[in-house]
């Protein structure tokens, strides 16, 4: 299995991951994760900003594919494929526009940047 397909296999996965947030069959720890991971992926603030030469898009073309793949283990199989069926043209008129799935990036961030203020002060 070639390396883009697997991409392309976890880019449909995204949709169905974000249903499986809202099954009661899916464990507390996927959910949590699950967020994180939609508020990641929709977030226009990445923890490595894109405008920094490869650094930038790698820790998309890693960080997502990985935490989707995480998630895919944590949900029972037969969720997945509920949830999988369902999201077909989901997301056809666009991504959603939940701001909110940004919060915890803008946390980091946050952090990040009070860390460094504190270690120049």
């Amino acid at each position: 299995m070639k390396i883009n397909e697997i991409l392309n296999g976890l880019k449909k996965d995204l949709p169905a991951v974000f249903i499986a947030l809202s099954k009661k069959e899916t464990p507390w720890q996927a959910k949590i994760l699950a967020a994180l991971t939609i508020g990641y992926a929709l977030s226009p603030i990445d923890l490595i900003p894109d405008f920094i030469p490869v650094l930038g898009y790698l820790d998309d073309i890693i960080i997502l594919p990985l935490l989707i793949a995480l998630i895919l283990k944590m949900v029972p199989k037969e969720v997945m494929e509920q949830c999988r069926i369902e999201s077909n043209g989901l997301w056809e008129k666009g991504k959603p526009k939940k701001w909110y799935y940004s919060i915890p990036v803008i946390l980091i961030w946050v952090i990040i940047i009070a860390l460094i203020v504190k270690a120049f002060i």
